[in-house]
């Protein structure tokens, strides 16, 4: 599907990293798009950058989703081209150990249900609204093409650290319900493809200290650097313009594999 002045798109997490970059990507080949995040400072002036639409959301709340989708729709029309990276990353073990108690404490349930709420439903709850949309609308490949829905997985789907169990979970569901929901979609020329990253330049790693950054890049067997956000927007646009992708998860890693720390 190609990407022009035709197209309306939204990028969930829009407001910085990865989503930022696939949000100026997608502007810069002509698409009208929307930006949902919950970052109601930065997120405006993003979208002002590049001519687009913010729209406050939290993926998680069905009510706080209806009100974005409105609101892009009646700036944009229905979206053609849905990329979902709103997430979170929590960093905690199964079981654990209080220093001053010497006392071992369970992972609560709050943190690996809302990772879940986050990462995996609300990536599911943009899925299924945004494709309900696209099925009405008229086709604009030569093979019956209506839409395409590039998803926020990670390596941690597949080799997830200590500490990881609810976002290696979140992540996990993302590409295992890729296929199928592909081959739900399937009917209605819509396109469901997910990408892996691994280690990139986002801001949580702003306050990394450089010793530790120069250990994790090193860690990366080629290029032995971080990912850059527009290598991950560069991957997307090559996934909404060859039509043959569809139902899988690509990983976007140098060839890492995470050790278990």
């Amino acid at each position: 599907m190609r990407i022009d002045a035709a197209i309306a798109a939204i990028v969930t997490g829009g407001a910085s990293g990865l989503g930022e970059a696939t949000a100026r990507m997608l502007a810069a080949q002509g698409a009208r798009v929307a930006i949902f995040d919950m970052n109601e400072a930065r997120g405006p002036a993003v979208a002002a950058e590049i001519g687009g639409v913010f729209c406050p959301a939290d993926v998680s709340d069905e009510a706080s989703v209806d009100a974005a989708l409105q609101k892009a729709r009646a700036a944009h029309g229905v979206e053609r081209i849905l990329v979902n990276c709103a997430g979170v990353a929590p960093g905690k073990r199964t079981v654990s150990r209080k220093r001053d108690t010497g006392e071992f404490v369970a992972h609560d349930l709050a943190t690996f249900a809302r990772t879940l709420a986050i990462n995996l439903a609300g990536t599911f709850q943009m899925i299924a609204k945004c494709s309900a949309a696209m099925a009405g609308l008229d086709p604009v490949t030569p093979d019956g093409g209506r839409g395409v829905i590039v998803c926020t997985a990670s390596v941690a789907a597949e080799d997830g650290q200590i500490g990881q169990a609810a976002y290696s979970a979140s992540k996990g569901g993302v590409v295992g319900m890729t296929l199928p929901i592909a081959r739900d979609l399937a009917g209605h020329g819509i396109r469901v493809m997910t990408i892996m990253p691994g280690l990139f330049q986002t801001p949580m790693f702003e306050s990394v200290p450089d010793d530790i950054r120069a250990s994790l890049e090193a860690g990366i067997p080629f290029p032995s650097r971080l990912g850059r956000p527009e290598e991950y927007a560069a991957l997307v646009r090559a996934i909404v313009e060859n039509d043959m992708l569809n139902g899988t998860a690509i990983r976007l890693d140098g060839a890492l594999r995470m050790q278990p720390k």
